[in-house]
């Protein structure tokens, strides 16, 4: 089994708690329309968004399916697992992801 380990830093104008809500919190209505081509739909299956929540991604050639292990909006960290999919590769055997707004208190 094999690790693949990835970062990326960007930075931006806008402020941390406005981008968390967009591209975290907010997901679910704002990438289907965003991206019509590529996602028809996400959905919470279990919970209502919080950590223990499983939320399907349904891809126009597949589906993804995220249990969130955790949010915290103060310090603009989600913490996610992939636990199933159709259309994603059979050699992925797990995928963790996190995501960190850095400095949120630089536009306080």
């Amino acid at each position: 089994m094999g690790v693949l380990a990835y970062n990326d830093e960007r930075t931006s104008p806008v402020p941390p708690a406005r981008i968390f809500k967009a591209s975290i919190l907010d997901s679910h209505i704002l990438m289907p329309k965003l991206l019509p081509d590529a996602i028809k739909s996400i959905e919470f299956i279990e919970g209502d968004g919080g950590a223990g929540s499983i939320k399907q991604i349904n891809f126009v050639g597949g589906f993804a399916k995220h249990q969130i292990n955790e949010v915290d909006e103060k310090a603009f960290t989600y913490k996610y697992t992939l636990i199933e999919g159709i259309g994603i590769s059979d050699k992925i055997e797990k995928v963790v992801e996190a995501y960190l707004l850095k400095n949120p208190d630089a536009y306080v």
